[in-house]
């Protein structure tokens, strides 16, 4: 699988690819990390895949944020050309936002913690997150939720959220939790959103536990992230055909 190149665009310095962006290139993905902000979004034509990660700003902040409009579009045009995208808490909000869903503060306060998420019986066969567990763990930190676009196709859910993970056409997920971040990113959060950080249930974000949580969020979601390497190493006429194999 050596040769896949993933753009990775990067909204907040806050949140870096951390272990995802090691798990796609230990499976032999060559990474390009772009931050919107910074510089100028590359075309996508340059690359296989997008990955686009989260940030502290929200989905509809263009005022302040203008480059958001570009990463809506990129993500318009990556589902619209069927390039893999892997879209990650605002990430996965400006997927559903690019693509007819829309993004509402979530209803009962913030989402905050080390949860769990439930898979829908949907999931089962997906090639992407079919074969996780029934309840895999997922780090949450967000106060915003999205409705599902038009034709997707919902993954998982918490008793929070509907709306935890879904699929666009083949190869288009997003996912509004987070499995990228590292004890100290979840800390550092914590101390930059005290207020949401308050709202997590006591233990969660005491350093001890989170080291415990991550080893176990890498045991499960490294394969998620190998298996998404293989449908981007996949051309793109037998990807539907090889929807229900089994990646793993």
């Amino acid at each position: 699988m050596s040769g896949v190149r993933i753009l990775v665009l990067q909204p907040s310095r806050s949140d870096p690819p951390g272990a995802l962006g090691d798990w796609l290139t230990g499976a032999g993905a060559e990474l390009d990390v772009v931050l919107p902000a910074e510089r100028e979004l590359p075309a996508l034509d340059d690359y296989d895949a997008l990955v686009v990660l989260g940030g502290e700003m929200g989905a509809y902040d263009d005022i302040d944020f203008p480059w958001l409009a570009d990463v809506r579009q990129v993500l318009s045009g990556a589902v619209a050309k069927r390039v893999p995208v892997l879209a990650i808490c605002l990430g996965a909000q400006l997927l559903a936002a690019a693509t007819g869903g829309q993004v509402r503060k979530i209803r009962n306060g913030p989402e905050v913690g080390t949860l769990l998420v439930a898979k829908r019986d949907s999931a089962a066969e997906d090639p992407l997150l079919g074969p996780l567990p029934l309840t895999p763990d997922v780090l949450q930190f967000h106060n915003d939720e999205f409705s599902l676009p038009p034709a997707a196709q919902l993954l998982a859910s918490s008793p929070k959220c509907d709306n935890q993970a879904f699929r666009l056409g083949e190869c288009a997920y997003g996912l509004q939790f987070h499995i990228e971040t590292s004890p100290d990113v979840v800390l550092e959060w914590a101390r930059m959103s005290p207020e949401m950080a308050d709202t997590a249930r006591p233990g969660q974000l005491d350093p001890e536990h989170l080291a415990e949580f991550h080893a176990d969020l890498a045991e499960t979601w490294q394969p998620v992230a190998e298996r998404f390497v293989r449908i981007v190493a996949t051309p793109p006429e037998e990807r539907k055909a090889s929807r229900f194999l089994p990646l793993a």
